[in-house]
């Protein structure tokens, strides 16, 4: 019983307290940041929660599996186009696919650079800041992968909810955000790779190739399936999704990567004409509002409340600064498509700029493995909820300025 009801309390603090908050607050801000904040508060006050059985053995398991959902859905829309709508023509809706590419380089590309630099030179050296089991150069990338990153849920969340005339916009963001997520979790690997360094070679079993091996398989599966088998029974799409989905799972974990590289890769290579039959939309939206919370409670609980300090807060709007700023004048100073004007170029970045699930996923596995200290574990949760927060605000400002100047 002792379980169950660790369960229903986790349930009660992480879901449905944030859900009444949600609908209290109109959906003003994105859900996934309330169960967060919940968690930070409770840790930060060092409140008793473990006396409710809080994490739950059951709550933790049911986030965890939530979270691979989502990844694993993320994976899936990269073949969708999430919100759009056929008639929503317009000069710059379709960029050519080299300056998309180029954009979105340079939309990464640009506050990664900057921002593992700063961090390099000014946030390493501050106590607490060193990474127990990385390097600085890779405590640094790390650190710089978390900036740079958007958050593509979210952001198909918001672009679903934009008037008409602002979706070309929105598509645009969410085109560039697509190859960004899919940059994220190439980073990760990589990241976790040169962490392990030589070590990540050697020892290696039948296991390890056999991961592989089953990796190549199911890429290997879902072209020839593309090609010979767009358009088999239902049943025979939905018994492939576990399949899919645990197969990419373990063959990550078992070559040393996270578990939700797996899953956000095995999603992209299901093939798109079997997705397209898939409700996408409503799995990873039921994930997210009623399941994944738990997990983001117990990330915002994970945080040592003692890390989080005047310094770390300080250091967290500093982060936000630097964040916002690379995200939106990498976009400004390289238009990911023709005929776009300054100021929907920096709606484009003001979108772009939103960490949501994808920077708490990618610091919560960074952090897991040692290669973030507490209090840039701390200080990246808290840039998470600020730059999801101000979302909204900042697009809605630029676009009433459009508005307004036309």
């Amino acid at each position: 019983m002792g379980n169950i009801t660790g369960l229903l309390a986790d349930a009660g603090i992480f879901v449905l307290l944030p859900w009444l908050l949600w609908q209290m607050m109109h959906r003003t801000i994105p859900i996934v940041v309330l169960p967060i904040l919940l968690g930070i508060l409770l840790a930060v006050t060092h409140a008793p929660v473990s006396e409710l059985g809080i994490p739950s053995f059951y709550g933790n398991d049911i986030g965890w599996v939530a979270v691979l959902v989502l990844a694993f859905t993320a994976g899936l829309e990269m073949w969708q186009h999430p919100g759009q709508d056929e008639n929503d023509a317009d000069a710059f809706t379709s960029p050519s696919l080299g300056r998309l590419l180029g954009g979105a380089a340079i939309a990464l590309g640009g506050p990664f650079c900057v921002g593992s630099l700063l961090v390099w030179w000014f946030f390493l050296p501050l106590h607490g800041w060193q990474a127990p089991h990385a390097t600085p150069i890779i405590a640094a990338a790390s650190i710089g992968l978390c900036i740079a990153v958007s958050a593509l849920p979210v952001l198909i969340g918001i672009v679903r909810e934009l008037k008409p005339a602002e979706r070309p916009v929105g598509q645009i963001a969410l085109k560039l955000a697509v190859i960004d997520d899919a940059a994220l979790w190439v980073g990760l690997a990589i990241l976790q790779f040169a962490a392990r360094g030589s070590a990540a070679l050697h020892g290696w079993t039948g296991l390890e190739v056999l991961a592989i091996a089953l990796l190549v398989g199911l890429a290997a599966a879902g072209s020839w399936a593309s090609r010979h088998f767009r358009h088999p029974p239902l049943w025979v799409i939905w018994a492939a999704v576990p399949v899919y989905l645990a197969a990419g799972s373990w063959a990550s974990m078992q070559l040393g990567l996270h578990e939700l590289i797996g899953a956000y890769f095995a999603g992209a290579i299901m093939p798109p004409s079997w997705v397209r039959r898939l409700p996408v939309e409503w799995v990873g939206t039921f994930a997210l509002i009623w399941l994944a919370p738990m997990f983001f409670g117990h990330s915002g609980l994970n945080i040592n409340g003692d890390a989080l300090t005047w310094p770390s807060v300080v250091a967290s709007l500093m982060l936000v600064v630097i964040s916002v700023i690379a995200k939106m004048a990498a976009v400004w100073l390289f238009p990911p498509a023709a005929g776009l004007g300054s100021r929907q170029a920096l709606s484009i970045g003001a979108l772009l700029q939103c960490k949501g699930l994808m920077e708490i996923v990618a610091a919560t596995i960074l952090h897991g493995q040692g290669m973030l200290s507490e209090f840039a574990f701390a200080s990246l949760m808290v840039l998470a909820v600020i730059s999801t927060t101000l979302t909204g605000p900042l697009f809605r400002l630029f676009t009433a300025v459009r508005t307004g100047s036309r």
